[in-house]
């Protein structure tokens, strides 16, 4: 018997088939594809900060799978309300056209897939100029339009994998609902919203109960571990003006990782010698851990004893930090006020959480407000009781999630200037309330990346040096500053980006901004998101990195008598050159 050769296939009709097999195997969901590209296009538009292709692909990913489910809600929503109010005419051509055009639908799928496909590969050809716009304004090396490219298959991935997750989550309230309609003879009006309820259940009770202390708990016991952890470059001091000394009343294993380094890796009075060329005294620096006594109020108390054996009530001047989630003091701040004051200086600073920033902020972010409240209030104490001749010049410092811990000590501005001699905060949350406050009584005419408030008298922003002399007027003491960067996506973040526009971006942009960004709904939310990740990833001077700005924000505040250029120039190469030993080495 013999089999008559079967006629070959074209290439269309190749292409087709190969099509309905893929269709067969992933179900798509077609006005799901489409939103879903539309959504892909928006993830891949301008934002603050310039990004990799794998964290580009991974925030595509994210976005087309969002768009994903808006199209797929969409379509439902047609067929379910807009399909039975058409008219009875179009609803049967259209019926016939599905029926008897088999080969011009699946033809308009293949066109929606392709063009979905090459319109993402155009869409990353012209982000990766863009990226290119910002990695030449911040001096990066530009990306290759080529690598980039590789952001649509990894975002492919990633939608694969989200999609088969929801897939699998929707077999199981179909299972659920099964069970009750079948077995247990429950209607099915009655099961299937039973169904979500109980799967619904149990996502809450999983992730915002057992996943969410779960992961916090392994987060905190992950980064406890770490917290135990000592650079083998941070060898225990023997000067007794630090914390952790023979003689200190905080031991060495209590204060932490970022604490252990902080009294380690200090300029000595030698070292400031050198640069200042001038005589100059040890640095106290004065540190408790979350370990180093019983409870928050305690710990402020500890710091206030350690303050009193090291004397530093004596010194010129005195500085409050309010850290960082895992009690990380940058090191750059603290050398700065060391060099200026050629080591007459007093640094205090306490740990609130194992946690990094973002973690602590999700968590508990009231422990950065008691610890800033803490400490202030209770180092304010015992230096008021002091003759007001002989204290020392009182400032507070705080970075990020510091700042906003810094800044709870106050009510406002009259509280300062009572309290404290000076403040200096770096790249302050938008969620600050002093901050927001100051932002929005600003002097009209004058943009929001750079307000004047009260033409400059008591408080200052600035992105570069520059700029804390603006306005040309007084500028009384005690003095607040504020430094924050056009490009931070800290100090910009909020949820009013969903549906509100910033005036940021409605006012000329920043230096480090991309002149082609352009303010959507969400869209723009959910970009500045993504650049909280990559926040510090860029030099110094853009993002979250304030390198050796801080000195200026310090001569600002707090300049001493003999500040001079050529004493700022030697200060300046000192700091950058213990900030590449300090990377080499931590």
């Amino acid at each position: 018997m013999t089999t008559e050769p079967q006629p070959s296939q074209s290439l269309p009709e190749r292409a087709l088939n190969l099509l309905r097999a893929a269709e067969h195997a992933i179900r798509p969901n077609y006005t799901g594809v489409v939103i879903g590209a539309i959504f892909f296009a928006w993830s891949v538009s301008p934002s603050l900060l310039p990004r990799t292709w794998i964290f580009q692909g991974l925030v595509s990913g994210i976005s087309a799978v969002i768009g994903y489910g808006v199209g797929c809600v969409l379509e439902w929503a047609f067929r379910k309300w807009a399909w039975p109010r058409l008219p009875v005419r179009i609803r049967a051509r259209a019926r016939f056209f599905l029926q008897f055009s088999d080969r011009a639908r699946q033809l308009t799928k293949l066109v929606i897939v392709l063009a979905a496909a090459v319109g993402a590969a155009a869409i990353l050809a012209r982000s990766a100029r863009w990226q290119r716009d910002l990695e030449t304004l911040m001096g990066m090396e530009p990306t290759n339009t080529s690598s980039y490219l590789r952001t649509e298959l990894l975002a492919a991935a990633t939608v694969a994998l989200v999609v088969g997750v929801f897939r699998v989550v929707r077999w199981l309230i179909r299972s659920i609902v099964r069970v009750l309609n079948i077995d247990w003879r429950i209607p099915r009006a009655i099961a299937l919203p039973a169904g979500f309820l109980v799967v619904a259940v149990l996502g809450v009770l999983l992730f915002q109960g057992v996943l969410a202390k779960a992961f916090f708990s392994v987060a905190n016991s992950a980064f406890s571990v770490r917290n135990s952890n000592t650079s083998p470059a941070a060898v225990q001091p023997v000067q007794p003006e630090r914390s952790d000394s023979p003689q200190s009343l905080a031991p060495w294993d209590t204060l932490g990782s970022e604490g252990r380094w902080f009294v380690s890796f200090v300029p000595s009075a030698e070292r400031i010698a050198q640069v200042t060329g001038a005589p100059a005294r040890e640095p106290i620096r004065v540190y408790a851990g979350l370990e180093s006594a019983e409870n928050p109020e305690a710990v402020a108390d500890l710091v206030v004893q350690e303050l009193d054996r090291t004397r530093a009530f004596e010194r010129k001047v005195l500085v409050l930090v309010t850290t960082t989630g895992t009690g990380w003091v940058d090191s750059t701040t603290a050398e700065s006020i060391e060099y200026l004051y050629g080591g007459d200086s007093a640094i205090a600073a306490t740990q609130y959480s194992y946690l990094p920033s973002v973690l602590s902020f999700l968590s508990d972010k009231s422990k950065a407000a008691d610890a800033g409240r803490l400490l202030v209030h209770a180092v304010h104490e015992r230096w008021a009781q002091l003759p007001p001749e002989t204290r020392p010049k009182l400032l507070v410092y705080g970075e990020s999630l510091g700042s906003q811990g810094s800044e709870a000590a106050f009510t406002g501005l009259d509280d300062i200037r009572t309290l404290v001699d000076g403040v200096l905060w770096v790249g302050p949350p938008n969620s600050n309330r002093l901050w927001g406050q100051l932002t929005a009584r600003r002097d009209p005419g004058t943009p929001e990346i750079l307000p004047i408030y009260a033409d400059g008298l008591i408080v200052r922003f600035a992105a570069d040096a520059a700029n804390l002399h603006r306005p040309n007027g007084p500028w009384v003491d005690p003095r607040i500053a504020y430094l924050q960067h056009a490009s931070d996506p800290i100090v910009w973040w909020s949820p009013d980006l969903l549906f509100e526009e910033p005036d940021w971006l409605k006012e000329p942009h920043g230096a480090d901004v991309s002149k082609s960004i352009r303010w959507w709904p969400v869209v723009t939310f959910w970009q500045v998101s993504a650049d909280l990740a990559h926040a510090q990833k860029v030099p110094s001077g853009h993002g979250h990195r304030y390198g050796t700005l801080v000195l200026d924000g310090w001569t600002a505040v707090a300049q001493p008598d003999n500040w001079n250029p050529d004493l700022e120039s030697r200060i300046r190469q000192a700091l950058d050159e213990d900030a590449d030993w300090e990377i080499a080495h931590k």
